[in-house]
């Protein structure tokens, strides 16, 4: 994991494998925490079709939801994220594609 400052970065973070994007000179375990659950999810599926997989799903949840932000926070990538961004030893104990069970599950 490496860790780049980007100043005009619109979010606070990003993950872009293997690096995470970050706005702050000194980004918070919590997001860096987040950044590197994407990070993992990257790993699992393929850069490729994560990427695929979270365009379709913002796509399907924009629809559903008819909001931006509500599409963002319902992407099954994005749910695990936010659930488990603040427990720091999510990644030890975090089964093959967690997201999975997030998927189904959007509010």
């Amino acid at each position: 994991m490496l860790v780049v400052r980007i100043a005009s970065l619109r979010p606070d973070g990003m993950a872009l494998f293997p690096f995470i994007l970050v706005r702050q000179p000194n980004p918070g375990q919590v997001l860096i925490n987040h950044e590197r659950i994407h990070l993992r999810q990257q790993a699992e599926m393929g850069i490729l079709p994560f990427y695929l997989w979270y365009v379709i799903e913002y796509l399907i949840r924009r629809f559903q939801y008819r909001n931006h932000y509500l599409a963002y926070r319902n992407i099954s990538f994005e749910r695990e994220a936010f659930a488990n961004d603040e427990n720091l030893t999510y990644l030890k104990t975090r089964p093959f594609w967690g997201f999975w069970r997030y998927l189904r599950k959007a509010h």
